[in-house]
């Protein structure tokens, strides 16, 4: 079992949401840039109330990235349920001033790595969008494998866009999949 704070730099954290994080939520999440990429339950603008209601319901698998005390983004997964129990889903934002320092790198390695050890996953995937070749590389230098394209499969900013299918998944079943 892993624990949090998950340190994953300098000064770099992976930790719970605290409802002091709303300011600093609320700046790094009002951009179109991060908006684009993630779904429609993240707001544009995002604002205060915005930061304020998602902090005060907030699911304890959802994390903050935190530098130096201060949320600069997000990633979280959601375990899945029924058949699909020991896979989760992924999801990651980051405020623009922070993109392209690697810091979403070392978050999703260490979260895949907190969520297979601590939720008995065999599995974790991501949806990234088909216009973020960015979000794919990132997914691939963790060791996440393109496993399909889903074509149309959202709509998003005014258009139907393909979704690329990747996932980690785990070598084995571990010692947790017996008990079952």
């Amino acid at each position: 079992m892993m624990s949090l704070p998950l340190e994953i730099g300098d000064e770099l954290l992976i930790r719970p949401w605290l409802s002091s994080d709303a300011r600093s939520l609320a700046f790094h999440a009002n951009n179109r840039n991060v908006w684009r990429n993630l779904r429609d339950g993240f707001p544009h603008p995002y604002t205060l109330p915005n930061a304020e209601i998602f902090l005060a319901k907030a699911p304890p698998t959802f994390f903050c990235i935190s530098l130096r005390g201060e949320a600069i983004g997000g990633i979280g997964f959601q375990v899945q349920e029924d058949v699909a129990r020991f896979s989760a889903e992924l999801g990651y934002w980051l405020g623009e001033a922070f993109w392209s320092q690697k810091i979403v790198t070392r978050a999703v390695r260490a979260v895949t790595a907190y969520a297979v050890s601590n939720y008995q996953l065999i599995r974790v995937y991501a949806l990234p969008y088909a216009w973020n070749p960015c979000s794919h590389r990132l997914l691939e230098t963790c060791g996440f494998v393109l496993e399909g394209r889903l074509r149309k499969a959202v709509y998003k900013d005014g258009e139907f866009v393909d979704q690329l299918l990747y996932a980690y998944v785990v070598d084995g079943l571990g010692p947790f999949y017996a008990t079952e």
